[in-house]
């Protein structure tokens, strides 16, 4: 079974996120709309909470951000003395699966690790890239770059191919082409069709690489002495304007949810996070229509409707790409079923409201069967102040690792479990 964990930063419009009908049949407000075809592989879960990121006098982002997948509350520091206060529910699940995939655990984002101290909170920036915690005090690096991670995934396994070479002056699969012929002449027909499916997939995802690597340059339009203060900062002028153009994204996220479904698909992993971006992220979503503002500003929408629109719209996007990860482990064959059904997926953010900071009634998506063991195309309303750590409880022992608690988990949630 294969687990995975989105992360959206800033939260959602709270008024168009839950369905006012409960059970199975409901309609999906605007922002949860590009799921209406893939209505019966969801759960919209409802008055979920992460009790322990409050904190008193510092209720702002990163204190949920990085407790999100501990659910314990973290240290208060703005140094690198930094602690989770737990270790998060994906590498526990790596630490029970990874011994028996390539690599334990798979961590991709869009944005680098940010650095500095929040003044407003009190609290170092660190804490707002990572959700991923092997232990309380380190947590995991995160993949940006989809050429890299691709080299991850593969690389290391393909014989002849040196650490220094460009893959993508040829093929990757070139130097397996031998293997490749021999395993083939050894499966029967639907395997045979199974394995170049998968080759397909691979050739598709280099080819797009190389639409990625050879793209018009981003700096173009970058004034000299924004160049050198960047350069003077030791920031990259490409990130700086990826994040602030309104460069559009969507295909890059696209690119690097393929690569996370080639790696489950191959079972080289069986556990990933995905940070959309990092906790109070201000990225411009210009290339949205409908939007002219950043998102950690629109955020704060002061209840102006102009603002909430736009607000609205760019949580759409981000479920619209959740749609897509899960709408392409669904088309996927594996056994009787497909990869969604053998698959957990979360979508969430750390808190529901960006104006307010809430972490009560948070944007909860559940997707995946997990092997037949989970119930899906429901809208629940579950009581107000319900643990999220028990949907990570849930999730645990669905994978046959039997914690008796987890985080400030209370019991599993009996609805999703068949």
């Amino acid at each position: 079974i294969r687990s995975t964990f989105f992360y959206m930063p800033n939260g959602i419009h709270p008024n168009l996120w839950n369905p006012v009908e409960t059970g199975r049949t409901f309609s999906l407000p605007m922002q949860l709309s590009p799921l209406e075809n893939l209505k019966g592989d969801v759960s919209i879960l409802g008055e979920l909470m992460n009790k322990n990121s409050i904190f008193k006098g510092a209720d702002g982002h990163y204190a949920k951000s990085a407790s999100l997948l501990t659910c314990m509350p973290i240290k208060q520091t703005v140094g690198d003395n930094i602690s989770s206060g737990g270790i998060s529910v994906d590498q526990i699940i790596a630490e029970q699966n990874g011994g028996d995939t390539f690599l334990p655990s798979l961590e991709y984002g869009l944005d680098k690790i940010t650095t500095g101290v929040d003044i407003s909170v009190g609290f170092t920036r660190l804490y707002g890239s990572s959700i991923s915690w092997k232990t309380p005090q380190q947590p995991m690096s995160k993949e940006i770059d989809p050429r890299l991670a691709f080299d991850r995934l593969f690389k290391p396994y393909v014989p002849g191919v040196k650490t220094k070479e460009d893959p993508y002056r040829k093929s990757i699969l070139d130097a397996v082409k031998e293997d490749i012929h021999h395993l083939k002449k050894n499966l029967g027909r639907l395997d045979q069709d199974k394995l170049s499916e998968y080759l397909e997939s691979i050739n598709s995802v280099e080819k797009r690489l190389v639409n990625e690597k050879n793209r018009q340059k981003l700096t173009d339009h970058v004034t000299a002495d924004v160049k050198k203060e960047l350069i003077r900062l030791n920031q990259s002028i490409d990130a700086y304007v990826e994040m602030y153009a309104g460069v559009d994204i969507t295909e890059k996220l696209r690119l690097m949810m393929d690569i996370n479904i080639l790696a489950f698909w191959a079972d080289a992993s069986r556990v990933s996070t995905f940070m959309l971006g990092n906790s109070v992220s201000n990225r411009s979503f210009k290339f949205i229509k409908g939007v002219t503002g950043n998102h950690h500003n629109l955020s704060h929408h002061m209840d102006k409707p102009e603002n909430l629109e736009q607000y609205a719209r760019i949580a759409q996007w981000h479920v619209e790409q959740f749609a897509y990860f899960i709408g392409k482990l669904k088309s996927i064959k594996e056994t009787d079923h497909n990869l969604l059904d053998n698959s957990m997926i979360v979508f969430t953010s750390d808190l529901r409201d960006g104006n307010r900071h809430s972490p009560r009634n948070l944007p909860v998506l559940f997707a995946g069967r997990g092997g037949g063991k989970i119930k899906q195309g429901q809208n629940l309303a579950f009581d107000k102040e319900t643990p999220l750590a028990n949907l990570y409880l849930t999730m645990l022992h669905t994978l046959g690792i039997h914690m008796n608690q987890f985080g400030d988990s209370t019991s599993t949630l009996a609805p999703l479990m068949v």
